[in-house]
C-alpha cells in the first residue's frame, strides 16, 4: 500500500467507509484521529479486512444489516494501491504550539504558509447513558503561523490556545509540490499535549 504500509486502518460498517488513524503515544496514552480515505463509499458496510499476501492488496468484506445506512446486502471488495500520489495526513502529534500533521506527499511551501488554509474547531462531549452526545463549548481556534518541515511533508500549525479536548477538526486547504489542490478534514482528540 506503498505510504499506508504500516499504518493503522479503520472501516466503517455504518457509512461504507475507510479511514486512516494517524495516532501518537505519549507516556501511556495513545491518541490521534482518522481521516476518510478519498476513494468512494462502498455500498454496504464494510469489516473484516485482510491483506492477500499473493497480491499484497486490501479485500474488505461487506454486508448491511442492523446499524448501517448502506443500501446493498452484500459485498466483497478489493482495495489497491494505483502509481499516483495520495497525499494524504498518515502522522498527527499534539504540542504545547500546535498540532503537526505527516502527510504522504510533499507539500508547497507557499501554500502550507497560509494560515487562511487551515481551520481549526474543538468541542466538548457529554459522558451520560445516553448514546451520542451534541456538541458543547464549541470554539474556532486560531492558527497564527503554519511551517513546511525540511522534509516537505509535515506542516507544523502554531496554534497558542490549543488545550486537551474531546473533540477536534482540522480542515486544511493546501497545494502539493506539483501545484494541485490538496483538501482534507481530520478530526481526533487530545488527551494530552507533547513537548514542543
Amino acid at each position: 500500500m506503498g505510504a499506508l504500509n504500516g499504518k493503522l486502518l479503520n472501516f466503517s460498517y455504518g457509512y461504507g467507509k475507510v479511514f486512516v488513524v494517524p495516532y501518537e503515544t505519549i507516556g501511556d496514552q495513545v491518541q490521534g484521529g482518522i481521516y476518510e480515505l478519498p476513494i468512494p463509499r462502498f455500498s454496504t458496510g464494510v469489516m473484516r479486512g485482510r491483506f492477500n499476501p499473493g497480491d499484497e492488496q486490501l479485500y474488505l468484506c461487506g454486508l448491511s444489516a442492523w446499524g448501517s445506512t448502506q443500501p446493498q446486502l452484500g459485498g466483497l471488495y478489493r482495495i489497491r494501491k494505483v502509481d499516483q500520489p495520495m497525499v494524504i495526513p498518515v502522522g498527527i502529534k499534539a504540542t504545547t504550539k500546535g498540532i503537526e500533521l505527516s502527510f504522504t506527499d510533499e507539500l508547497d511551501a507557499r501554500s502550507v504558509a497560509d494560515t487562511a488554509h487551515y481551520t481549526v474547531k474543538t468541542w466538548d462531549l457529554l459522558r451520560s447513558r445516553k448514546y451520542g452526545s451534541k456538541h458543547y463549548n464549541d470554539q474556532t481556534l486560531t492558527v497564527t503561523k503554519a511551517v513546511l518541515a525540511k522534509d516537505k511533508k509535515s506542516i507544523q500549525l502554531m496554534i497558542p490556545d490549543i488545550k486537551p479536548t474531546w473533540g477536534m477538526e482540522i480542515q486544511y486547504r493546501v497545494k502539493d509540490d506539483e501545484g494541485k489542490d490538496v483538501e482534507g478534514l481530520i478530526q481526533n482528540t487530545i488527551h494530552q499535549m507533547g513537548g514542543n
